[in-house]
């Protein structure tokens, strides 16, 4: 087996120990279900309420698609402003840094006077959790364009807006790349946080219903449902990045 197959392979073996040790310390020390399920018990009933955990899941991910849509749309532009003006980058970035460190669990009570219980809070949780790592790596790559190719583009005829958008933007993609695999996890904690407390659907009820019940197997069937969604929007991105810049990753490519 090469490098590149144990790369590959690395991730479902070491999957494969975590969840073998993990019941086997749940048969072997008999650890109650009510306290920490075993895998099995959490694939039973995963199966036994799967038409349920779909219900709900699928709640989850459109909810968290919509708002991780909208952090895009604001992070590009606001990290296009940022990143091109050092006068933006000196007014804003410390603002945003502020505002992104202050916990977005606690916003959910206030969004839901604002819109009431549903979607809205959930939206909009996504949204406020996941746009910040997207407009700072669109901002810092157009801000760290080198400024001796800016200074060869301009004696070349370029204005700075095109420097901007057909060098500055291309050059960008790994970082933005970069950012939506960041963020995109951060768009399912922010939702599910939101309907943990906002609302009567999705994966976040189902977590609290489900504890209500005592049925923890359940409520990990349901960590484990966004635990995949957000895996696989991540290999999504890593697949879509690999394949539309293979310029940024010459010494991975040649290997």
């Amino acid at each position: 087996m090469n490098k590149k197959q144990l790369e590959r392979w690395a991730p479902w073996v070491l999957l494969v120990a975590v969840i073998a040790l993990w019941q086997f310390t749940c048969t072997v020390f008999n650890v109650s279900e009510f306290i920490f399920p075993s895998p099995w018990r959490i694939a039973t009933q995963t199966w036994e309420f799967k038409g349920v955990i779909l219900g709900h899941a699928w709640r989850t991910y459109w909810v968290t698609m919509a708002g991780f849509g909208l952090a895009i749309v604001v992070g590009v532009l606001l990290g296009f402003v940022v990143g091109s003006s050092r006068l933006a980058y000196a007014a804003v970035y410390p603002l945003m840094t502020a505002f992104n460190a202050l916990p977005k669990a606690a916003f959910v009570p206030i969004l839901v006077v604002w819109f009431g219980i549903g979607i809205g809070p959930a939206i909009l949780t996504a949204f406020l959790i996941s746009f910040f790592p997207i407009m700072v790596n669109i901002a810092t790559g157009l801000a760290t364009l080198e400024p001796e190719l800016e200074d060869v583009l301009r004696v070349l005829g370029a204005k700075r807006w095109d420097v901007l958008v057909k060098v500055g933007l291309p050059r960008s993609m790994p970082y933005f790349y970069g950012s939506l695999k960041v963020a995109i996890t951060l768009a399912f904690v922010g939702t599910t946080v939101s309907e943990m407390t906002a609302a009567n659907e999705g994966i976040g009820y189902l977590l609290i219903s489900a504890g209500s019940a005592m049925q923890m197997g359940l409520a990990f069937s349901g960590l484990v449902v966004v635990g995949a969604m957000a895996m696989v929007m991540y290999e999504l991105f890593s697949y879509i990045e690999k394949n539309t810049t293979r310029w940024a990753h010459r010494s991975t490519n040649n290997e």
